[in-house]
């Protein structure tokens, strides 16, 4: 599948694959900065044209836990009719005082990946099943 993107700032670099066989790609800093809730700010500097049917799933790297640094919506989510630049923002982890990345480096992962459209049925009564309304921990497993 091609998908169409845009550099938007003269230092970005275009998400790449590490390795041969990886499920995401890349995501490099143009720039950091705190925004006015004392997140760390990362733009990539570019912004991608994902194809109807398809989002753009945002992680951050496994490299994350060498820093303070935690991605604050945990996964981001990018719609295909979203063009703005791909922006990371994380919270700093008060017990964990490694520095954060700097601009040039990697910063997360994008994996572009397709959705169902999902039609919602409202009905009275769902079908019963063995674990029912078995939450948190109800295997007794930890």
């Amino acid at each position: 599948m091609k998908v169409k993107i845009k550099r938007n700032h003269s230092e970005a670099k275009i998400p790449t694959y590490a390795r041969e066989g990886d499920a995401a790609m890349d995501l490099h800093a143009v720039s950091r900065k705190w925004d006015d809730h004392g997140n760390v700010v990362y733009d990539t500097g570019v912004s991608i044209e994902i194809p109807r049917g398809y989002a753009g799933l945002v992680f951050p790297r496994s490299s994350v836990s060498k820093t303070c640094l935690q991605l604050r919506n945990a996964v981001g989510i990018i719609d295909s009719g979203y063009r703005g630049n791909i922006i990371l923002k994380f919270g700093q982890s008060l017990h964990h005082h490694a520095n954060p990345y700097d601009a040039g480096d990697r910063i997360g992962q994008i994996m572009i990946i397709p959705y169902p459209q999902i039609e919602i049925v409202e009905v009275e009564e769902l079908t019963d099943t063995a674990r029912g309304t078995g939450g948190f921990g109800s295997t007794g497993e930890r």
